[in-house]
């Protein structure tokens, strides 16, 4: 039995032997005639190995390699890679001890040796949080097989968590080494140096950002221990900030036991102002066209600060308008939390109206995404006359719903608006009462069959998956949908899905349902970073479970478009095909949406 230091036995892992031997190895050449043809005139080389003893052969066997290679450089390369191979797989002492070429061949005798293997690997100064965040343990390095690239692992693992707790100079080691025969014996040390914290956040670049606003979206704040881990996970919170585009990845300088991390940014024009208008046939009137659209104004990063107001209104048919607002407030009182208003009303023609507003609380994880809580109140109202028979035949009525529920969103897409890599998850559970509101115009009796009081369940779900076919090509795979719970449903409850948003084909909002899904299939061909030709496929499923009536559908819709940049804005054209139960497959009923999104 015999000492070794440490740095030797580390020089034996890192510069294996083989590799030196064979690159500096004396060879045996058999004496050549004088007229003999250049090297690279050979076809071939073929490569054969032997092993220097019977055990040797024996796992030699195991092993495969190219036996007949193009000539003598890549014959040694082989032989290097097979010799790495055996030193990977516990025989560290493998190792070419005589190479020499005779006519087209490079004959080779190797050494093998024995299989090492761990006698035993104690903890020589881990903390229990690096025990635990390692894995390691002693019971699984007793007895056990020497494979350099496991120990690789476990010291990486380490690392890293000395990395994610303040201590990017730490160091890993093996001490008090050992080895008989073919048993190794050691302590595993770790030397964490110094705590390294933040000192500030740094922004290079064309931008109004604020660093305040981004040290604390970032959650890089002065004083807090370093983490490698947050610097990585920075990039993919950036990326999701619609108004501004990274140009290069963050750089961290450190100035003795102080980390400074610099940004470089530029801003991009995000803030919107726009509109799109709809040719669709007008189902009153026949032979004309009814003029539908949109318009939206957002307001993104307002000073730098990462605040957000949005206004969208759009008219999907005669008589019916939509109106949507949404503010988002960021670092609510300097912490982490974000703030959301949001606010919906539909006016469905002479039907009813329905006011949703909206109050969310969201956190931005590292790692894994937005949480966000809210809650939400709902009121829908009739906006005709109402008696027992209108009611009935048209499944409406008066109610009010008060819903909280969680969301959670994970976005790493490689771009806000043009994505060509990447994934999209969001997921929402609400739980609520409904209370249905009585009308003073009806009998008491109508109310009698109805109960006053329900429960109400809803879940949503939205997949997307980019996957980037070529340099200028790619391909969306999107599956969303939602469902609602509840006893009692009405018209006037149902989601509504339709139009250029959610199921192209139909009319805007054409569908009513109280559960439904659709899959997107869309093809991108890019001629721009900015400008793209879509071609897409999107199936539907729906079920509308009213109180009175049930029905269900497979509806689906073909089309393409182009979407490209000008001196105005971004140009929209989408035209597209739509078949459902109630809508045939034909060019009469085809849909036209074009518009230019004005950005500054």
């Amino acid at each position: 039995m015999y000492k070794i230091t440490a740095f030797l036995f580390c020089m034996m892992l890192w510069l294996p032997l083989a590799l030196a031997q064979v690159g500096q190895m004396p060879q045996k050449v058999q004496p050549q005639p004088a007229a003999r043809k250049p090297e690279k005139a050979l076809a071939k080389v073929g490569l054969n190995v032997e092993a220097t003893d019977a055990q040797g052969a024996q796992v030699l066997r195991q092993y495969t390699y190219q036996r007949l290679l193009p000539d003598s450089v890549e014959a040694y390369k082989e032989l290097k890679a097979l010799v790495y191979r055996l030193q990977q797989d516990t025989y560290l002492l493998a190792s070419a001890d005589t190479v020499y070429r005779q006519g087209d061949a490079l004959h080779v005798k190797l050494h093998i040796g024995q299989p090492f293997v761990w006698a035993q690997l104690r903890n020589g100064n881990l903390s229990e949080g690096v025990l635990l965040e390692s894995g390691f343990r002693e019971k699984f390095y007793h007895d056990t097989p020497f494979k350099p690239a496991e120990y690789v692992k476990l010291q990486q693992r380490i690392l890293d968590y000395a990395e994610r707790n303040g201590y990017p100079f730490a160091s890993v080691w093996l001490d008090s080494i050992r080895i008989e025969g073919n048993k190794m014996e050691a302590a595993l040390m770790v030397e964490k140096a110094f705590v390294v914290t933040y000192d500030s956040l740094e922004i290079v670049g064309d931008t109004k950002t604020q660093p305040k606003f981004l040290m604390r979206y970032l959650q890089l704040l002065p004083g807090q221990p370093y983490n490698q881990d947050q610097i990585n996970a920075s990039q993919r919170m950036l990326s999701a900030l619609p108004y501004i585009k990274v140009t290069r990845p963050p750089q961290v300088r450190f100035a003795r036991d102080k980390a400074r991390v610099y940004y470089f940014m530029d801003d991009r024009q995000a803030n919107q102002l726009d509109g799109v208008v709809g040719f669709l046939p007008d189902p009153t009137r026949k032979d004309k066209l009814l003029i539908t659209g949109e318009a939206n104004l957002n307001i993104r990063n307002i000073r730098g600060s990462g605040k957000q107001l949005g206004l969208q209104w759009r008219r999907v048919n005669k008589g019916s308008v939509i109106l949507d607002g949404e503010y988002l407030h960021p670092n609510l009182l300097g912490t982490p939390f974000e703030v959301g208003l949001k606010f919906n009303l539909l006016k469905q023609d002479s039907s009813f109206i329905t006011v949703q507003p909206r109050v969310q609380l969201a956190y931005y994880t590292l790692k894994y995404g937005k949480f966000s809580v809210f809650s939400e109140w709902r009121n829908s109202r009739i906006l005709s006359d109402a008696n027992p028979q209108s009611l009935r035949q048209f499944n409406l009525a008066d109610a009010q719903t008060t819903t909280y529920g969680l969301n959670y969103l994970w976005n790493n897409l490689d771009d806000f608006y043009f994505p060509r890599r990447g994934r999209l998850v969001e997921m929402q559970l609400s739980a609520g009462a409904k209370k249905l509101l009585r009308s003073p115009d009806l009998e008491k009796s109508f109310y009698d069959t109805l109960n006053i009081k329900t429960t109400q369940l809803g879940l949503a779900l939205r997949l997307e998956n980019f996957f980037r076919l070529g340099r200028n090509s790619a391909l969306l795979a999107r599956l969303q949908g939602q469902a609602l719970f509840n006893d009692q449903l009405f018209l006037n409850d149902m989601y509504r899905i339709g139009g250029l948003s959610s199921l192209r084909g139909f009319d805007d909002y054409f569908f009513y349902a109280s559960s439904y899904a659709i899959s997107t299939l869309e093809y991108r061909l890019f001629t721009a970073t900015d400008s793209y030709v879509l071609l897409f496929y999107d199936q539907g499923y729906y079920r509308s479970d009213l109180e009175q009536s049930s029905a269900s559908d497979f509806p689906f819709g073909v089309g393409g478009g182009i979407s490209f940049s000008t001196g105005a804005g971004i140009f929209q054209l989408v035209y597209s095909l739509g078949k459902s139960d109630q809508q045939p497959l034909s060019f009469k009923y085809s849909k036209i949406h074009f518009g230019i999104t004005s950005k500054f």
